[in-house]
């Protein structure tokens, strides 16, 4: 007899549990995505322990007749997928017919569902068998319930995380999902504690209120723009609200959660110089494009999608969230003319509100004249709605009159709106920054300077090739490598505005930035140039300066095209309003 044999059905689909259902919220996001499917416009999600002990879902659905019940369990059972041609044109969350077997085999399930015309249908497993089915009376929908998960496979519990964990998994998931789809109200309680509540009347900016909260809200600009292939769309927040993962960042894709490491990349990227290091915005990023362009079918848990024209498409990201940031920035002289006005509940189509493609910005209104309506509805209660008008009215950098400085490190100034604390270094930096950026953007044969002594730079056998291969991106932020033998490198000229005394520093630096990246990139290798450069250069903390120097240096300021930040997204400027100083000393209450 031979070694090899076919595994059952029960043993099989054990093996499939491990990969479909790692934790509780796998099986949450399993049956939930199974009810949007199903057309749901109410979903509610109860569990007990954090799923542990129960996970029940119930939805109001087609439901299922009692021959689809029975069939549901069946492994690789599913009503999505037909033919082989279906498969390139994927528009339901769930098709590959792995999650219920999966799930059944590791836990015991009741479920209840009809299809409205039919007499309901209760089933029962445990472990994968089906214990018993009865006719049942129950409201068109389905009502499943999942106890004990993991009761004969007890090796998985102990690679579960804490209950506090595992629910924050749960929870992270529903949130996202009720992104997906303002349009459904979905309810999520843990041991009959109601966490979170969405109204399903289709307006994202309340789904985003009831997940991040009004305040924040209030700072997400929206973003629209489109290319022959993807149409995107969204809310980003201003720089000033950050968190300290990228898990705030939400992509979908014609409607599914994914995990896309390049596309997060690409938002980030776009508040470049804006952001403090290690900090990360709040975005919600739409994608919509034709199926064929995705490939959904890539990870059994489907969290992962395959993007043709990815690169495009991050572009697109990447510009059209940059164009929205950078214009909705502004020096802390510009007033915001705000009105609050109480009128009923009504529906808002957030996406005419929209800023378009960069290539469209020209033909766009101008920032003086635009008023965008922000329009989202407070959560307590839900039917009233509050409207803030904000009128942008463009106006010069601030006036500021120099008063002294405190600790050789910021300089105090004042103005007729009240005080201003400047971060001298920051500050600098911003300005040197924008300088070497223009300065590396066209590297002009007329600024080079030659060497008496050329430098030389060693590296290992295959550094030294990685090197070779990216002579023409070095060129162009103004390195001029030579070969010299088989893996050394002289220098004979460097540019003119190099910083002096930092000029073998500044070489070695960008030179590791090639070694560092598996593909040379001119755009951010000139932005990591220049804000090298700037920093070098840039006075530091406890250096004094005279009055004559703190002015000009509000003065480069004042020219800069984003003075708020400083290249690494720290705060230049800190402004304290007559008002707020008055009411610290009691003047006014």
């Amino acid at each position: 007899m031979g070694n090899i044999i076919v595994m059952d059905e029960l043993l099989s689909n054990k093996i499939a549990a491990g990969e479909v259902v790692e934790r509780p919220a796998s099986v949450v996001k399993e049956l939930v995505e199974n009810a949007i499917d199903a057309g749901s416009t109410s979903i509610e999600i109860s569990l007990d322990e954090a799923g542990l002990t129960k996970i029940q879902v119930t939805d109001n659905g087609k439901g299922m007749d009692t021959d689809d019940a029975m069939q549901a369990f069946s492994r690789h059972a599913t009503s999505k997928i037909k033919t082989e041609h279906d498969l390139f044109r994927i528009r339901s969350l769930g098709f590959r017919g792995e999650a219920l077997a999966s799930i059944a085999s590791v836990s015991k399930i009741s479920l209840w569902t009809s299809d409205g015309e039919n007499v309901g249908t209760k089933v029962e497993l445990e472990g994968g068998r089906i214990l018993s089915s009865s006719p049942a009376s129950i409201r068109r929908g389905t009502d499943i319930t999942v106890n004990q998960l993991f009761y004969n496979t007890p090796a998985r519990l102990k690679y579960l995380k804490t209950i506090q964990t595992e629910l924050g998994h749960s929870i992270d998931l529903i949130n996202r999902l009720a992104i997906s789809f303002p349009n459904i109200a979905f309810k999520l309680s843990n041991n009959n504690q109601l966490i979170l509540q969405t109204s399903g009347r289709g307006d994202l900016r309340q789904v985003l209120a009831s997940i991040y909260g009004v305040s924040n809200v209030k700072k997400m600009v929206p973003f629209e723009s489109e290319s022959a292939d993807f149409h995107i769309s969204g809310f980003a927040t201003l720089p000033e609200i950050t968190r300290a993962s990228k898990n705030y960042i939400t992509i979908l894709v014609n409607g599914r959660w994914v995990k896309h490491y390049g596309l997060n990349n690409a938002i980030v990227d776009a508040y470049h110089t804006l952001l403090p290091i290690g900090r990360f915005p709040i975005v919600v990023l739409n994608i919509e494009t034709d199926p064929m362009l995705t490939d959904v079918n890539v990870h059994p848990a489907k969290h992962q999608v395959r993007l043709s024209k990815e690169q495009e498409l991050m572009e697109l990201v990447r510009k059209t969230v940059r164009t929205v940031i950078h214009r909705i920035q502004q020096p802390p002289e510009i007033k915001e003319k705000l009105e609050v006005k109480k009128q009923p509940s009504q529906q808002f189509d957030f996406f005419k509100q929209t800023y378009k493609a960069p290539e469209q910005a020209e033909q766009e209104v101008s920032v003086e004249k635009r008023q965008p309506t922000l329009i989202f509805e407070e959560m307590e209660p839900l039917e009233e709605m509050l409207i803030e008008e904000f009128i942008e009215t463009k106006q010069p950098f601030p006036d500021l009159h120099v008063v002294g400085q405190i600790h050789g490190t910021y300089i105090v100034a004042q103005s007729d709106d009240g005080f201003y604390l400047i971060d001298q270094h920051a500050a600098q930096e911003r300005v040197k920054y924008e300088f070497y950026k223009e300065k590396v953007g066209v590297v002009d044969e007329s600024e080079r300077q030659a060497l008496l002594l050329p430098l030389t730079f060693h590296y290992s056998l295959d550094e030294a090739y990685r090197i070779k291969e990216s002579l023409q991106e070095l060129n162009a932020v103004g390195i001029f490598l030579e070969e010299f033998g088989s893996s050394s490198f002289v220098v004979r000229e460097y540019p003119t505005w190099f910083p002096k005394g930092q000029e073998t520093k500044v070489i070695e630096n960008l030179i590791e930035q090639i070694l560092a990246n598996k593909k040379a990139d001119i755009k951010k290798l000139r932005e990591e140039a220049a804000i090298m450069m700037s920093c070098k250069l840039s006075i530091k903390a406890n250096h004094y300066l005279t009055t004559n120097d703190m002015e000009k240096l509000l003065e480069s300021l004042k020219n800069c095209q984003h003075p708020l930040t400083c290249p690494h997204g720290r705060p230049v400027i800190v402004h304290f309003s007559t008002y707020e100083i008055e009411k610290m000393f009691k003047r006014v209450m």
